[in-house]
């Protein structure tokens, strides 16, 4: 009897998770329990016994974009893309102005489309229909509209990512700030413009696009980005685009202390040197030369230890090495960490006979120790899953057309409805705020509906979500 009454006790506290998000949907757990007790089985229903009643074209599977558009317009950004995007359509018939296309493409990103062609199935959908003016153009009108944006335009969207990305800041003060920059790689397979051979670690001599991204780790947002051809590197070129996306995150967070974390792409002079002239921190991942070997192995090189075992044997030491590269400033540092305890990542084992894994890192920061700089670096992990998530939500790696700057600005778009749904969440639905986007889009989206006209005013029924309804 105890021993079966530990067991509830412990199943009982399961429900507590944060994973359980039954009941933010409209649901809740299911009583297995009570049926369990009665003695009773979940058999399933036959599906040749439903009766298929008549189309019913007033039902949608994207109510929530009602909400967010209504976020959206609450929020300025029609009146911002007619003043920024409208001359692009000016002529005399235009059916589709520019700045509506926009917005078609913004729900479009929000609601799981991630390419053109998916305006095929979205412009069956009641509500989708409704927000477009009642008509969903034809794909070819979009892909026209697409390839209008040149580099003008290009810099607006690029501008206008930025803004929205930063606004979370603007509405909170922030003491530290974190910024991750990172690459990402977007295999093509087809002959867009743009699409060279490059750095392509999967699909080798394989055509790509190599797009440089910027997140605010704190609020999971982007604040920089850049479709760049498939053949370009990060470094030098890169220095005068990162120097100004972190003059937009100083304005936006004039007292937060910026911290930016690059992997050792970054570990070049005049990209630290840029970051430096910023007023910001970095924390860069260094390339393990073998003159930076050797000095981290040598044995003039004092080890802290900051973490013991059981057994009181050291497992993770740190300690700032005596080196520089040519043209460093006196105050740039190189911290290594050597520990027993790593098992992702490359391994670089410097001392035989010794378990110990190292790991450099350069960094302008003479304030914080060691450790915790090093601690800090381990947090811009959280980048990559953002680009995952920006590329199996979002679809940024997939183009619609064969014309770079069109492609640019569909990328650019994506990134923009990205950051729209993270101010939306954050501001009217806090409660879905530590989310991956794939389920804010389950629960605030994708909400079943049915539109209705009556007395000459339009209605939206939606499916039970208890914090939407």
């Amino acid at each position: 009897m105890l021993v079966e009454a530990a067991v509830r006790q412990t199943q009982a506290s399961t429900q507590g998770t944060w994973k359980v998000r039954r009941e933010s949907v409209g649901s809740k757990r299911a009583g297995g329990w009570e049926l369990q007790r009665e003695g009773q089985q979940v058999r399933r229903r036959r599906a040749a016994a439903l009766r298929v009643g008549t189309p019913d074209a007033t039902l949608s599977a994207v109510g929530g974009l009602a909400a967010f558009n209504a976020f959206v317009e609450r929020e300025g950004v029609d009146r911002e893309l007619r003043r920024q995007f409208g001359h692009l359509k000016k002529r005399r018939g235009v059916v589709y102005p520019m700045h509506e296309q926009l917005r078609l493409l913004i729900d479009a990103s929000v609601a799981g489309a991630k390419r053109v062609f998916d305006f095929e199935w979205l412009a069956g959908d009641a509500v989708f229909k409704h927000l477009a003016g009642g008509a969903v153009p034809s794909i070819d009108v979009v892909y026209d509209d697409l390839r209008r944006f040149g580099e003008k335009e290009i810099a607006a969207l690029e501008a206008l990512v930025a803004k929205h990305g930063l606004e979370a800041l603007r509405r909170k003060r922030h003491r530290e700030l974190t910024v991750d920059i990172d690459t990402t790689v977007e295999v093509l397979f087809g002959e867009q413009e743009g699409a060279l051979a490059g750095p392509n670690p999967r699909y080798k001599g394989r055509p790509s696009y190599h797009p440089i991204l910027a997140r605010i780790a704190e609020t999971d947002t982007v604040v920089g980005a850049r479709l760049r051809p498939g053949n370009t590197g990060f470094g030098v070129d890169d220095a005068a685009v990162v120097e100004q996306w972190l003059a937009a995150v100083h304005r936006a967070a004039p007292r937060a202390i910026v911290t930016v974390r690059i992997d050792a792409g970054g570990d070049c002079a005049a990209l630290m040197d840029a970051i430096d002239r910023s007023k910001s921190h970095f924390v860069i991942k260094a390339k393990l030369t073998s003159k930076l070997r050797c000095a981290i192995s040598s044995p003039k090189t004092k080890w802290h230890t900051v973490d013991r075992d059981a057994f009181g044997r050291p497992t993770r030491q740190v300690a700032e090495v005596d080196f520089a590269r040519p043209g460093w400033p006196s105050r740039y540092r190189v911290v290594a960490v050597r520990t027993t305890e790593r098992d992702a990542g490359k391994q670089v084992c410097l001392w035989e006979g010794l378990d110990y894994s190292v790991h450099a890192y350069i960094t302008n920061d003479t304030e914080r120790d060691l450790d915790t700089l090093v601690r800090l670096y381990d947090g811009r992990a959280g980048v990559e899953p953002l680009i995952a998530e920006l590329k199996n939500g979002f679809g940024i790696g997939k183009v619609s057309t064969s014309a770079f700057d069109a492609n640019a600005a569909a990328f650019l778009i994506k990134l923009l409805a990205y950051n729209l749904l993270r101010r939306w969440v954050a501001t009217d639905r806090p409660h879905y705020a530590a989310w991956r986007a794939a389920w804010i889009r389950r629960a605030c989206i994708c909400v079943p509906a049915r539109l209705l006209r009556s007395s000459g005013r339009w209605y939206l029924r939606l499916a039970p979500r208890p914090l939407l309804n």
